[in-house]
């Protein structure tokens, strides 16, 4: 929900530093104007988080079908702590807006589970261009925040 309390973990503080960690992002260029503003927010934000700018690896795919493949690649390297997922699928005239929504959404939990991997998801799932714009910026921050504190969760429970 646009706008809802999302909460403060316990050990907020230290969950979101980011000074040890290794992230990959993979963005699909498909409505580029916007993905490159959630990455532009994902990367600032990982940036103000404490993650290096050498510890963080990007690549673009061509659309949200084709993130999850990235992902799989980047998952099987075995040296990022967590990965992020960045797109925007805007509803169309026909039944494709929920093939790509619900393949893509699938195809990203299922290697964040096989993988044990924290994989944060922002593909904007929206019905017009005036919500993907509403949401690219905060979308892309919190991208960047659910990957640190997730794979700073998760490395603490190994």
């Amino acid at each position: 929900m646009f706008g809802a309390d999302k909460g403060v973990a316990v050990n907020a503080h230290s969950l979101l530093d980011g000074k040890k960690l290794y992230i990959g992002i993979v963005q699909a260029r498909f409505n580029a104007s916007i993905t490159d503003t959630l990455f532009q927010a994902c990367y600032n934000e990982l940036l103000a988080l404490g993650v290096q700018a050498k510890h963080i690896e990007h690549v673009t795919v061509p659309g949200a079908l084709e993130v999850p493949t990235a992902l799989q690649a980047m998952a099987e390297q075995e040296k990022f702590d967590a990965l992020i997922a960045l797109g925007c699928i805007i509803r169309g005239e026909t039944y494709h807006f929920e093939l790509v929504a619900n393949e893509s959404g699938a195809g990203v939990t299922r290697i964040s589970l096989d993988n044990q991997l924290p994989i944060a998801n922002a593909i904007l799932t929206v019905e017009n261009e005036a919500q993907a714009i509403a949401r690219q910026t905060d979308k892309g921050v919190d991208a960047a925040k659910v990957a640190v504190e997730m794979a700073n969760l998760l490395n603490g429970m190994a």
